[in-house]
C-alpha cells in the first residue's frame, strides 16, 4: 500500500470494515508493526460543536462529558504480571489503588521516569529487535473507571476519546473487547454504543509502555506511559458534522480569497455558514448536507493573517436537521494566509518569509508531557515577548490547545508526526547494515507510518498557524517515509512537507520540499547552497542550547540577510527537561537523566532549553534570541537612526519609537521618535537629541515598543533597539595623596589616609587590604586562567585540552619546586614611584612545559590599586579559557551593581542582544539556574563594578582606561566549586563572595554541544605577550 492506496481506502471507507474488532484481544499481536489500530474510528478534525448558542458562548458542549479524575489502577512489570481478566464485568475493581487520569504512571509513583536520547530504553537489558518487544520489564497498566451514562447522553450513540495514551491502548467496556490503538500522541476513539447499558459501567483499559510501535517514538525525551491526555465520553446528534475541513487561501494578487468547506455528515440536514470579521458579516450562506460535501465562495480583499499580524476571521456554522431544527453549532477561528513556493523560496502571502523558530518538546517539571494550559500559555507568551515566531513540534503532535493558540498568538507552525527511529540506523548509517533500521523500505511498517501521518493532518488541518506537515524526526530515509510525504500532499497542496533525514539517505530526496539539516555551520550552509540551491535552505535544529550556550548565534541571523534561499531555523529547543525531585534533605531540585536511578540513561543531555524547567522562566540566553530575531534593526549613530524594517506586513508606525541618552551609564534624556517605515524597507532619521560635547560615555539607544496591549504583551513591552556608544575625552586624574610605605622583613606594607595594604613575602601575594579599617581580602589574589566547564565545553572536551590551564590556576606558586622548597622563591620587587608604589610578584605554574605569569599591584593615595597580570605565552600551551584575577570577599558582600553588558549574562560570542548601561543585582542571582553547574554570570565590556554589602560598603572595580573593559564576574563559588557539583545541591555553603576580573573569557559556542568547540575569532589571543590591567578600591 502507497499513500495513494491508503487515501483510497480512507476516501472508499473501506477501513469501517476492519473497525470491527477482534472478538478477544490477544496481547501477542502487540509486537505486530501491522497490528496498530482495531476499532478505532477514523481521525477527524479538532471542532467542538455545541447543542446551543448559550454553550458555544460558555465553550461547555454537552456534548461531552469528562472522564478526567480519578481511575482505578493495578501497576505490573510486564504483561504476564498483570491481573488476567480484570477487564471482567464481574471482577470487582472498587478496592484498587487510585490514580489520576491524565496522567504518566511514573509521575505518579509507578516505575520511574527515563530519559534516554539516541540509544532505546531496553537496550543491555534485553537483546530483541524490531517486531520484538521486552517482556521482563514492559509496564503494563491496567485501568478501569466505573461510571454511568449522563442523562443527557441516554438513548444517543455513545463514544470515546482518549486524547493520548501512551504507547498501546486497550479497551473493553463491560466485559467486551472494544478495540486497541497505538500513536502516544493523537486521539483513539472508539464507539461504546453496542457495549454500554443501564445503570452503572465497567470501562477497563490497558496501557502498555513498549510497544512495536516503540521502535519509532525513539524521540530525546523521557520515556513515559500511561493515559496522560484527557478522556471524556461524547454522543453526537441526529445529523452532525463528523470532519469538518477549511480552507482560506487568496489568489496571488491577494485581492480576493477562496473560502471552502468539505463536511463529512452523519444524517442529513442543513448548515447555515456565518463568516464575520470583528462583528461585520462577511459572508452567510445555507447549504444542503449529507455524508461529504465540498462547498466554495469567493472573499473579497480578505484580511490575512501572518504571525506579526494573525487576523482571524470568526465562522459559525448551524447544523439542523431536515425539519429546521438546530442540531449542533460549530464556532471556528479562520486566518486567510497563502503559504506557497515561488520560485525555489517559501513565501507567505507573497513574500520570503524567514523562520525565527524554536522546537518545543511538550514537557512539564511537575507533570511531564502532560502539560496544563497555563504553562503552554506561559510558553507561548514568553516566545512572543522574544521575538519568536515559529514551533516546530519535536516530534509529535502536541495537544489540540496549542495549535488553537497559536493561531491567536500569531506563531508559525511546523506540525510533526510522531516518529523518530533513531537508535535503528545511527550505527547502521556507517555499516551499511539497514536489516534493522525501520520505518525505512520495509512494507510491514508503511500502514502505521501513513495511518500516523493521516491522524495528525486529520485533526490538525484548520489550523492557519500550520505551514509546513513534518513527516518525523531522524528515522533515516526510504519509501515509507517518502510515502508519508506524498500523504501530506495528495490531502493537502495548500501547505510543504518538510523532512530532515533525507540528508543522510538521499535515496527518496523528493521526500522534503525544502533542504532541512540539523547543525550544520554557517560555512557549511554557505558551500551546500553553492553547490545544490534546488530547494530553500532551513536548519530544522540549530544553536544547541544546553546549559550555557547559544554562542555566535548571530551567524545563523545574519545569513538569513544575506543569503535568500537559508531561510532560518529552529533552536534546539524550548524547555529543559527536568522534573522537580527532592534531595536527600528535602530540598527539591530539578532532576535529569538517571537522577532515579534509570539506566540507561543520557544524563543532562535532557536539558537543552531557552528556558528553564520549573518555572519556565526565560533563561540568560533568550535575551541573545530575542535580539537576533527582531524584526525591526536600528543602527545608531551619533545624530542618526537607519531604520531596517524586516517585517513583512507590518509599518513601523505601528510601534512606538524613543530615543534614550545616557551620560556614563545614567539616562539624561528620552525623546520620542516618529518612524514609519514600510515592510522590507529601511529610511534613515535625525535623532532629537543632538550630538553630546561635555567629556563623558555616551550611549544612544532606539528602541520600538507596542503601542496597544495584545493577547500575550502590555503596550510599552520593547520589541526591538539598537544602540551605539561614543566617548568625549576628558583629562585624566592624576592622583598626588600621599603614601607611606613600610618595608620589613616579611612584608611590606603601604598605607594611605583611609587604607592600608599588606604584601607578603612569606606567602607570595596580597595579604590584606584594609578600608575605613575594615579588612576586604579573605585570601590571596591569584591569577585565574579557568572556568567552570560548560556542556559545550564538556562535549568538545575542552577539560582535556585546556588542563594545563586548570592546574596552573590551582596550583601556581611564587615558589619553584625544582630550586628546592626550602629556598624562598620569588622575591616581590618593590619600586617606588612619585606618588605611588608597585610590587610585583612572579608565579611559578606547574604546566608541561612549565611557564611563569606575573602580576604587579600600584597602590596610589587614595587606596587604589593599580593591579596588572602578564604573561609571556609559550607555544605549547596554546590560549586559555580566561585570563585574569580571582578574588575571595566575605559572603556578607552580596550586593553587586555594574556599568558595563547587561541586564542579562554575557560572553564574547552572546553579547549583541545586551544594551551598555548601570544594572543592580545579588550575588546568588548570577548563578544561572542551569541544570549542571558551569560557568555562568561573566559581564562583558564592564567600566567599573561594585561588591558591597547591605550598607553599600565594600569594593570597587574600574577598567584601566589603557586596557579597556573588562569581564567581571561576581558568584558565590570558585569555578571549581562549580565544576566538583553536578546538581546545586552538591554545592558548598556560600562562605565568599568570587570575584573575577578579566581582561576576558574564551566564547561559550554551541554550534552543537558533542563536538563543535568555541569559533576562533572568540578565543583569546595568545600568541603574544599578554596584559590586563584593572583598578580596585574600598569604598
Amino acid at each position: 500500500m502507497d499513500a495513494k492506496q491508503f487515501i483510497q481506502v480512507m476516501n472508499m471507507d473501506y477501513l469501517k470494515k476492519e473497525k470491527e474488532p477482534m472478538k478477544q484481544f490477544d496481547y501477542a499481536m502487540v509486537k505486530d508493526p501491522e497490528y496498530f489500530r482495531d476499532g478505532r474510528l477514523d481521525a477527524h478534525s479538532d471542532h467542538v460543536y455545541y447543542a446551543s448558542e448559550e454553550e458555544a458562548v460558555d465553550r461547555e458542549t454537552s456534548y461531552r462529558e469528562s472522564l478526567n479524575g480519578l481511575w482505578k489502577f493495578q501497576y505490573a512489570r510486564n504483561y504476564e504480571s498483570a491481573i488476567p481478566g480484570f477487564e471482567a464485568e464481574e471482577y470487582n475493581c472498587k478496592d484498587w489503588e487510585d490514580i489520576y487520569v491524565p496522567a504518566h504512571i511514573q509521575m505518579e509513583g509507578y516505575d520511574v521516569p527515563q530519559y534516554a536520547n539516541v540509544q532505546y530504553p531496553w537496550e543491555g537489558h534485553e537483546e530483541i529487535n524490531p517486531g520484538e518487544i521486552p517482556t521482563h520489564f514492559n509496564p503494563t497498566a491496567s485501568y478501569v473507571k466505573y461510571f454511568t451514562v449522563p442523562e443527557q447522553m441516554q438513548g444517543k450513540r455513545l463514544f470515546i476519546s482518549f486524547q493520548g495514551a501512551e504507547s498501546g491502548l486497550a479497551l473493553w467496556l463491560n466485559g467486551k473487547f472494544v478495540g486497541y490503538s497505538e500513536d502516544s500522541f493523537t486521539p483513539s476513539e472508539f464507539e461504546l454504543t453496542e457495549y454500554v447499558k443501564e445503570g452503572e459501567n465497567k470501562l477497563a483499559a490497558q496501557v502498555f509502555k513498549w510497544t512495536a510501535s516503540s521502535w519509532c517514538e525513539d524521540q530525546d525525551f523521557y520515556r513515559f506511559s500511561g493515559i496522560y491526555r484527557d478522556v471524556y465520553l461524547y454522543t453526537v446528534p441526529e445529523v452532525h458534522v463528523n470532519d469538518l475541513r477549511i480552507r482560506a487561501i487568496p489568489d496571488v494578487s491577494l485581492a480576493s480569497a477562496d473560502f471552502e468547506l468539505t463536511t463529512k455528515t452523519w444524517g442529513k440536514g442543513q448548515l447555515k455558514i456565518v463568516l464575520s470579521k470583528e462583528g461585520n458579516v462577511v459572508l452567510e450562506d445555507v447549504k444542503e448536507i449529507s455524508d461529504e460535501d465540498t462547498f466554495s465562495w469567493k472573499v473579497d480583499a480578505p484580511v490575512l493573517w501572518s504571525a506579526e499580524d494573525p487576523q482571524l476571521y470568526d465562522l459559525e456554522l448551524t447544523v439542523s436537521d431536515e425539519n429546521g431544527n438546530v442540531q449542533e453549532i460549530i464556532p471556528q477561528k479562520v486566518g486567510f494566509r497563502r503559504f506557497e513556493m515561488k520560485d525555489g523560496i517559501m513565501t507567505l502571502n507573497g513574500k520570503r518569509i524567514v523562520f525565527k523558530g524554536v522546537n518545543r518538546h511538550e514537557f512539564s517539571s511537575v507533570t511531564g508531557r502532560h502539560v496544563s494550559e497555563e504553562e503552554l500559555r506561559k510558553d507561548l507568551t514568553t516566545m512572543k515577548l522574544n521575538n519568536i515566531n515559529a514551533i516546530r513540534t519535536c516530534h509529535y503532535p502536541d495537544m489540540s490547545k496549542i495549535y488553537e493558540l497559536c493561531d491567536e498568538y500569531g506563531l508559525y507552525m511546523i506540525d510533526e508526526t510522531n516518529l523518530e527511529s533513531h537508535g535503528s540506523w545511527d550505527v547502521a548509517e556507517m555499516t551499511k547494515d539497514f536489516t534493522y533500521t525501520v520505518p525505512y523500505n520495509k512494507p510491514e511498517w508503511l500502514g502505521m507510518m501513513l495511518d500516523r501521518a493521516n491522524s495528525m493532518y486529520q485533526r490538525d488541518k484548520n489550523h492557519p498557524a500550520i505551514l509546513i506537515w513534518s513527516c518525523g524526526n531522524e528515522s533515516f530515509g526510504g519509501k515509507d517515509i517518502f510515502e508519508m510525504s506524498q500523504l501530506f500532499r495528495s490531502e493537502d497542496p495548500t501547505r510543504l512537507v518538510h523532512y530532515e533525514g533525507v540528508f543522510h539517505d538521499r535515496s527518496y530526496n523528493d521526500t522534503s520540499d525544502m533542504e532541512s539539516q540539523m547543525y550544520p555551520s554557517v560555512e557549511s550552509i554557505k558551500e551546500f547552497l553553492a553547490k545544490d540551491n534546488s530547494k530553500p535552505f532551513i536548519c530544522c535544529e540549530y544553536t544547541h542550547a544546553m546549559g550555557n550556550s547559544c554562542g555566535a548565534m548571530h551567524k545563523y541571523t545574519d545569513l538569513t540577510d544575506t543569503e535568500p534561499k537559508y531561510q532560518g531555523g529552529f533552536i534546539w529547543d524550548y524547555i529543559d527537561q527536568s522534573i522537580y525531585k527532592k534531595d536527600r534533605y528535602g530540598k527539591e531540585f530539578q532532576a535529569y537523566g538517571g537522577d532515579f536511578g534509570e539506566r540507561p540513561t543520557d544524563y543532562n543531555f535532557s536539558g537543552n532549553g531557552i528556558a528553564y524547567g520549573g518555572d519556565r522562566e526565560a533563561s540568560p540566553k533568550m535575551q541573545e534570541v530575542k535580539f537576533n530575531y527582531q524584526n525591526i534593526t536600528a543602527k545608531v549613530s551619533e545624530d542618526k537612526v537607519t531604520v531596517i524594517n524586516k517585517n513583512l506586513f507590518v509599518n513601523t508606525d505601528t510601534f512606538d519609537a524613543k530615543v534614550i541618552l545616557a551620560k556614563d551609564g545614567k539616562v539624561i534624556c528620552t525623546k520620542p521618535l516618529a518612524t514609519a517605515v514600510a515592510p522590507l524597507s529601511e529610511e534613515t532619521y535625525e535623532l532629537p537629541i543632538a550630538k553630546q560635547e561635555r567629556p563623558g560615555e555616551y550611549t544612544v539607544t532606539v528602541s520600538f515598543h507596542l503601542k496597544a496591549d495584545t493577547v500575550w504583551a502590555k503596550a510599552g513591552h520593547e520589541v526591538a533597539f539598537g544602540q551605539y556608544v561614543y566617548q568625549v575625552e576628558k583629562e585624566p586624574v592624576v592622583c598626588t595623596d600621599e603614601i607611606e610605605i613600610i618595608r620589613s622583613t616579611h612584608n611590606i606594607g603601604i598605607r594611605g589616609a583611609h587604607f592600608e595594604v599588606l604584601f607578603s613575602v612569606l606567602n607570595g601575594g596580597l595579604v590584606s587590604y584594609k578600608y575605613a579599617g575594615r579588612e576586604m581580602i579573605e585570601s590571596i589574589p591569584k591569577p585565574n586562567f579557568w572556568r567552570a566547564p560548560i556542556d559545550n565545553d564538556c562535549g568538545n572536551l575542552m577539560q582535556m585540552r585546556y588542563a594545563q590551564w586548570k592546574i596552573a590556576s590551582m596550583y601556581l606558586n611564587f615558589k619553584d619546586y625544582r630550586d628546592g622548597i626550602y629556598v624562598g622563591g620569588h622575591q616581590p620587587q618593590l619600586e617606588v614611584k612619585e606618588h605611588s608604589a608597585v610590587v610585583s610578584y612572579t608565579y611559578v605554574m606547574p604546566t608541561t612545559p612549565m611557564a611563569e605569569c606575573h602580576i604587579s599591584y600600584e597602590v596610589f593615595g587614595d587606596g587604589r590599586v593599580k593591579t596588572t597580570l602578564t604573561y609571556d605565552p609559550v607555544k605549547e600551551l596554546g590560549d586559555m579559557p580566561e585570563f585574569g584575577v580571582m578574588f575571595k570577599f566575605n559572603a556578607d558582600y552580596d550586593y553587586v551593581e555594574w556599568y558595563g553588558l547587561g541586564e542579562a549574562e554575557t560572553y564574547a560570542d552572546r553579547k549583541h542582544g545586551a544594551k551598555l548601561g548601570i544594572y543592580k543585582n545579588m550575588v546568588a542571582d548570577n548563578m544561572a539556574h542551569y541544570m549542571v553547574p558551569q560557568e555562568c554570570g561573566a559581564k562583558e565590556e564592564v567600566r567599573w563594578a561594585k561588591v558591597t554589602d547591605r550598607k553599600g560598603r565594600g569594593m570597587l572595580f574600574e577598567m584601566d582606561p589603557e586596557n579597556g573593559p573588562m569581564m567581571f564576574s561576581a558568584l558565590p563559588y570558585t569555578p571549581h566549586e562549580m565544576e566538583n557539583a553536578m546538581h546545586p545541591y552538591e554545592l558548598p555553603e556560600v562562605h565568599y563572595t568570587v570575584v573575577r576580573a578579566a581582561k576576558g573569557q574564551m566564547g561559550i559556542g554551541g554550534d552543537d554541544s558533542w563536538g563543535s568547540r568555541t569559533h576562533e575569532e572568540y578565543l583569546l589571543k595568545a600568541d603574544e605577550k599578554m596584559t590586563f590591567s584593572f583598578v580596585f578600591k574600598g569604598l
